[in-house]
């Protein structure tokens, strides 16, 4: 009976092993039963890296994509420490993260996925329905501390932000509160409020009525107002976030998403990444709010 059971179990443990699943060391795994993806970033993506992998479920139905947000830079990081395939990322990978992933081996391709507004939101009841860029990077820099000095009423204003690992975060630092100057070193004042989600500024937003928040504008809702923006070479032109504005590049706060691999994504990555870019994948960026880079 012993050495049947021991029998029994090698036997088990064999055919364990023989079903486990491949990885190449700095590819994607290899394109099997048990092939499985591991897609980190940007919380601005999440929704989008989530209803994408639903769906290539039904297109192959053999390979597990897992998919977790946490900020652009997490998943850069788990690309950087060879944890993730695939960094979701709101902001483009820069100069210090690329030279650790080129000191780890890596040689990190950025992929263009889709493009996103990131619309300034403010509570229904607020009655300012217009900003110029230079006002809103001055309530971000803490210059503008009341609504009545932009046309609102007389309270205070109550500024809210993604905290700082998210791409969304340092997109609008630069381009926003910054106003695109790369010799600028004006970071957000003290007193903003650093919100760890998308939902959690919407929120926020919806409940305050002193408060203004930004969001991508796949993460807006009903429940707050956006606000037309206008840009500093056309001061008297207000644009409201939308889809269209963003194609036509009429609304001056707008920019890509993308997805990085650690190196020339092949195997299932690959396949993965050139179905993202098909018009079925590119049907989902539209449906969900986001900016499609191709006609879907």
């Amino acid at each position: 009976m012993k050495k049947w059971f021991f029998f029994v179990l090698a036997l088990s443990l064999l055919l364990t092993s023989c079903n486990a699943p491949t990885t190449v060391e700095g590819d994607s795994p290899a394109a099997s039963s048990n092939a499985y993806i591991t897609d980190m970033g940007s919380d601005t993506i999440v929704n989008l890296a989530l209803a994408w992998a639903e769906a290539y479920q039904q297109v192959q139905p053999d390979l597990r994509i897992s998919v977790t947000g946490g900020g652009s830079g997490v998943g850069i990081t788990a690309l950087i420490n060879k944890t993730a395939d695939i960094a979701n990322a709101s902001r483009q990978i820069t100069s210090a993260e690329m030279d650790a992933a080129k000191k780890a081996g890596l040689n990190p391709q950025e992929i263009v996925i889709a493009r996103d507004a990131i619309a300034v939101i403010v509570n229904p009841n607020n009655p300012v329905d217009q900003l110029t860029l230079e006002q809103l990077s001055g309530i971000y820099r803490g210059e503008i501390n009341n609504w009545e000095e932009v046309g609102g009423d007389d309270r205070p204003i109550v500024r809210l932000s993604r905290e700082t690992n998210s791409g969304t975060h340092v997109y609008f630092l630069e381009s926003v509160v910054r106003l695109g100057n790369s010799k600028d070193t004006a970071i957000f004042s003290r007193d903003t409020l650093l919100l760890p989600s998308s939902e959690g500024i919407i929120s926020e937003v919806r409940d305050n009525l002193n408060a203004i928040g930004y969001d991508g504008l796949g993460y807006v809702t009903s429940e707050v107002k956006k606000v037309a923006i206008s840009s500093l070479d056309t001061p008297d032109n207000y644009v409201l976030p939308s889809a269209a504005t963003v194609i036509d590049n009429t609304y001056v706060i707008s920019r890509s998403l993308y997805m990085y691999t650690p190196n020339v994504p092949t195997g299932g990555v690959k396949t993965y990444i050139d179905w993202i870019l098909s018009p079925p994948a590119q049907q989902i960026v539209q449906n969900l709010g986001f900016v499609p880079i191709t006609s879907p």
